[in-house]
Order: structure tokens, then sequence, then C-alpha cells
């Protein structure tokens, strides 16, 4: 059999060796769950498989390579899906005991598009039950380990997603961000992963969270793959009222030119207090590198950024308690045993099956939509929000990009933080700000703090994803940051 991982090669060139059948579909995915079984005891990134439909689909797609018939930008390449994610005829839990016998009857959107770009779909991967953590230990199965160091987290809410590419078990994976949940798990794990402009990816099929945040987006080895698969899912759909109607430019092409005359912004709040002092110097270095490529930085201010994670959490929480009421034991999902009523169904199913942070999350929100304090709370921080958003617009319009960490520190242990609810929410201090403004970023690593993956947050206007993977790309170029593998 052809001997290789999927850490060894990057997209483009796995679709070089499929086209030119020096590697078929067959190989690749058999070596793919070669390498989830010899590693996935350890790291634990995948809930469910997909093993006996993804070996017939290689195998249909090797015959049409064989026969030269026309196949998608993205055939034979297996992949993994955040469980988060609907696919049709495969189970989906979101990590949550209340979906543990849910087999949905269609596709998501961005399912479907893969399968179009004759993507393989691997397995179904960890996360925080129905996307609320930052770490992963929110999972209602298992705890996804960081494969730098498998006592260390792998971030959240997308660490099976980040940890299952980084691990080589598979080229790529798909995630969902509302807070940072592709971006800070990507740079905890040392790869790429790409938030886009809330919008450009349809949310159909995606189970919510939190609805005016919630962003599907690619995490990878390279930024060129990142370009790539945001290809194959980006686009309108008819089916989700805020999927925007906008032409989709050529990605791949965007990464070619140069960032000379590059106006880079780097918001001083970012890297300020709380920000580790390795993690400023990583920075602090990549900014050196961008100057040698003839761009130039300066420290620009938004200074709303303070009330970002208060207000984050008032509006994620409100819209999850009204999108997690559907669950109730009733139409789909686990239900409780033995009620005495209606209202004890609802009490006993909700109970027994949401974890505490989702129950936590839930009575907050609640509590912030109730009358008597929606003025004082959800009002004042959607206020909160726009003011976060209109410190976006004045900084792009004497910036192209802005700049800074991803992440205040590199990843911590396991059990670290579990008990410490907010200093759990502020490790997205970083990533949060973007998604309320509702604007594109993507974490590239740019370096190792004590043998950890350092991420650099690239954040760009609205719809201009090809600015953030061009620079993204160059900085890639220059160092040797995205060549560093974790050893297991």
């Amino acid at each position: 059999m052809f001997e290789l991982t999927p850490l060894d090669y990057t997209l483009a060139e796995l679709k070089q060796q499929l086209s030119a059948r020096t590697l078929s579909a067959t190989e690749l995915t058999e070596a793919v769950f070669a390498r989830i079984a010899a590693t996935d005891g350890t790291v634990q990134a995948f809930l469910t498989l997909n093993e006996e439909q993804a070996r017939a689909e290689a195998r249909r797609y090797d015959d049409k390579y064989v026969q030269g018939e026309g196949i998608g930008a993205l055939a034979g390449i297996p992949a993994g899906i955040k469980d988060n994610i609907i696919t049709e005829g495969l189970r989906t839990t979101c990590a949550s005991r209340f979906l543990d016998n849910f087999v949905p009857v269609h596709d998501a959107f961005v399912s479907r598009k893969l399968k179009e770009a004759g993507v393989i779909t691997a397995g179904k991967l960890n996360m925080d039950e129905f996307a609320m953590g930052g770490s992963n230990e929110n999972s209602a199965y298992q705890v996804t380990r960081n494969p730098w160091d498998v006592e260390r987290v792998p971030g959240g809410s997308s660490g099976g997603s980040a940890a299952a590419v980084a691990a080589g078990q598979v080229p790529f994976s798909l995630g969902s961000d509302t807070g940072g949940s592709i971006r800070q798990p990507a740079s905890y794990c040392g790869i790429v992963g790409l938030k886009p402009t809330y919008g450009l990816v349809s949310r159909f099929g995606l189970v919510a969270f939190a609805s005016s945040l919630d962003q599907i987006g690619p995490l990878t080895r390279t930024v060129e793959d990142s370009a790539l698969v945001l290809q194959a899912i980006a686009g309108h759909d008819a089916m989700d009222s805020t999927s925007a109607n906008v032409d989709i430019p050529d990605y791949t092409a965007a990464l070619q030119g140069d960032v000379r005359g590059l106006r880079i912004g780097v918001p001083k709040e970012y890297m300020g207090e709380g920000v580790d002092p390795k993690v400023k110097q990583a920075v602090l270095d990549a900014l050196k590198t961008f100057e040698s490529l003839g761009a130039t930085w300066e420290e620009v201010s938004l200074p709303h950024t303070e009330y970002a994670v208060a207000a984050y959490y008032l509006l994620a929480s409100s819209e999850a308690s009204s999108n997690l009421s559907r669950f109730d034991g009733v139409r789909y999902g686990v239900r409780a045993e033995n009620p005495d009523n209606l209202i004890d169904l609802y009490f006993k199913s909700r109970s027994e099956g949401f974890g505490s942070e989702v129950k936590r999350r839930i009575m907050l929100g609640t509590y912030a939509l109730s009358s008597g304090y929606y003025d004082a709370y959800y009002l004042k921080a959607q206020k909160v929000r726009t003011l976060i958003k209109q410190d976006f617009d004045q900084a792009f319009q004497k910036y192209d990009l802005l700049i800074g960490p991803t992440a205040p520190t590199t990843a911590f242990k396991i059990g670290e933080q579990i008990n410490n609810p907010l200093q759990m929410y502020m490790n997205d201090i970083l990533t949060i700000p973007v998604s309320l403004a509702g604007v594109p970023a993507i974490s590239v690593p740019c370096g190792m703090a004590d043998g950890l993956p350092v991420g650099l947050q690239i954040i760009g206007k609205p719809f201009d994803e090809s600015a953030v993977l061009r620079a993204a790309h160059l900085f890639e170029q220059a160092t040797e940051h995205h060549k560093l593998r974790p050893q297991l």
C-alpha cells in the first residue's frame, strides 16, 4: 500500500497525486483510517467514524479518475466534520447526550457542497457540547487532547476538528466559530483556522448556538488548503436568510501577489495586560516579517474591546436559550422515561440531556431576556456590539488589515480552568470582538512558546477574505512555522 499519512501532504499535493493517479482515493482513505486507528486512542478527536461509506465512495472516485469523468475539485480527499454540522445518514450529536441517537435525514449546506466537490466524509469530530466551551472538556463523551502535549487542551469548541488535522488524521476538517471556536483551537494546535465573514458560508444545517454569530470555516495545514476549502463551501443559500448574496472570487488565485504598501494596524488592546510575553514576542517577530515583505504597521486602538467578553456572553447565551428551547424530548433526541406529565417530560429530558455548561448558558440567557432585565442586559449588550463594530469600521478606513495574537496564551492543561468559567471565558478575549463585528479572520502559526504553538490572528474587512488569505499565505511562505509537527 502507498505509505503516507495525511500529515505529510497538503491538499494541493494530494489533488495533484490523485489526478496523476500516483495515489488512489482508496489508498488515501485507508491511510486516513490507519492513522486514526493509530492515534485516536490518545487524541480522541472522533466521535463517529464513517468507514464503510467512505471506502465505497473512494472506490467510486477511483473509477471516475480511471474513466476520466468530470469530478469535483477535491474528489477523493477525506475530511472530518465537526459534530454540530448535519450529515445525512451519519449520527450528529453535538457532543451531547441529548442527541445521542440523532441521525439526520438531510445534509447541511456545507455537507452537500463538500460532496459536490468530491470530499469523502471520514467521520464526525468531538467538540464542546452544543459548541459551548473553549477547551473541549465540555463534551458529554470524551476529552480531546492536544497532539503537541496530550496533557493539554486542544481548544474549543472545534477542538476535535483542530486536533484531527494537527495529528495528521485527516487533511482538513470543518469547524464552527461563534466567538473564536475555529481560531483559538487552530492557535493551540499549530494549524490554520479561518473564520469567514458572517454570511459568506451558509449556516443551514449547522445546529444553532448563537444564530447572529455562528459561522462555519475550515481548519487546515496550510493557507492554500484553507483557500481551497473555502472555495468549495462558500456561496449563497436560499435556505439561510442570513446568507450573503455576494460574488465568490477565486481564493487560490488571490494568494498571488505581494504585500508591498500594505497598511497593518496592531490593536494595542490585543497586546496589553494578560497576553503572555512569549506570545507577544512571537507576534512582534511576525510583524518584522511583514515589514521585510514591504508592509508597514502601527499601533491602533479599538477602545470598546474591554466590553466585548461581557457583551458576547450576554448575546450568545440569550440566543442559545432561544435556540435550545427546541430540545424538549418530544420531537427528536433523548426522551426522559416515565414522566408524570408534559411539563415533567420537558424538565427531566432537559435536566438529563444537557451538561452543566449548556445549562449555565441557558440560564444566563433566559435571565437576560426576561421581563425587567431585557433593557438592562440584552439591549445594552446589543448597543455595545454596535460600538465594537464601529471600532473596526473606523480602523479599516486607515488600515488594510489588523493583526494581533489569536489567544493570549498557549494551550493550558486539561482540568486547569474547567471549574473557573470566567477564566475560561477570558481565553476568547482576542477572538470575540471579531465575531461581534462579523468580519473575517484567520489564525496561522507564528512561533512556539515553551514547546507549544502560538497563533497569529489576521483580521480583514467584510468579505475581503482574499486579502486575509494573501497576507497569511505570504507570511507562511516567508517562515517555517507551518512545517513544525507534533510527535505522536
